[in-house]
């Protein structure tokens, strides 16, 4: 079993209150988990409101699958135009680690 992960670091654009930025960060998780079969949540920068990070989990018995998946996931969050991306970590775990 291949586990991966990835955690997006994003500045937001026109969002001047928290909950601004809840509006664009909700529909984006909720995308993610819809469209990709995700495991997905707000995962940083909670007390600011123009930075999210928002990370994501996929579990496959392929490593390539997982990577797959991790890069169709980070080409939709740097596709969509109300965020701008600023930096994404990964990580690929067997269960044998």
């Amino acid at each position: 079993m291949w586990i991966g992960w990835i955690e997006f670091d994003l500045l937001l654009g026109d969002v001047h209150s928290l909950k601004a930025k809840r509006s664009v960060v909700r529909p984006l998780v909720a995308e993610l988990r819809r469209r990709f079969e995700l495991s997905v949540a707000e995962s940083g920068h909670l007390d600011l409101h123009r930075r999210a990070a928002v990370g994501a989990s996929a579990v496959a018995a392929d490593p390539g699958h997982v990577r797959d998946v991790l890069d169709a996931v980070e080409r939709a969050v740097a596709a969509r135009p109300e965020v701008d991306l600023l930096s994404a970590r990964r990580g690929l775990h067997s269960s044998d680690d």
